[in-house]
């Protein structure tokens, strides 16, 4: 849920509704600003009215990088959209890769910020090969995949194989083929 508070955009991260024993309820959040990323606990009282806004998501193409703008085509318009890397967030950056489908957060027309599907498929570009009886740590191995982020993944994953990963926790989901 986005919310308009004095002006800007804000997105709930976290909130918490509290009833304490004496005096009225509350309900304390961790809001991100939408634009800047930047992350602010704040308080509201029982009653107090906030107005909220809807995003619109709209289908986005990563194109490429300069560097510091990260390069996104409007698949609807095919306009390019240039967005920051502090914007999209460093977790997120770890396994974008050229064309890869997104979804553009657009509020009056403008897209303001980027998500990344929650899971990618991504080829594994190295890793060590895997012995057979060698569990003694639960099984799992590094492997960096062609983005560069790097996840734990089962043994019998090799070099050039292609996974599907789970962006939001960094984790190994299933092999996709060989």
């Amino acid at each position: 849920m986005v919310l308009d508070i004095d002006g800007q955009l804000w997105s709930i991260a976290y909130f918490q509704h509290v009833k304490p024993g004496k005096g009225p309820a509350f309900v304390r959040t961790k809001l991100k600003n939408v634009l800047t990323g930047a992350v602010v606990e704040k308080t509201f009282r029982a009653g107090e009215k906030v107005t909220d806004v809807r995003l619109e998501r709209r289908p986005v193409s990563y194109s490429y990088t300069d560097g510091e703008l990260y390069y996104f085509m409007d698949t609807q318009t095919f306009d390019m959209i240039p967005i920051a890397g502090e914007m999209i967030g460093e977790t997120q950056l770890k396994y974008l890769k050229e064309n890869m489908e997104c979804e553009g957060l657009v509020h009056d027309g403008k897209v303001l910020n980027v998500e990344l599907p929650f899971f990618v498929e991504l080829a594994v570009a190295q890793t060590d090969p895997g012995l057979k009886g060698d569990t003694a740590q639960g099984g799992t191995k590094p492997a960096t995949l062609e983005t560069g982020a790097v996840i734990q993944v089962p043994l019998f994953v090799e070099e050039g194989e292609i996974v599907k990963v789970d962006r939001r926790e960094d984790k190994y989901l299933t092999r996709v083929s060989k």
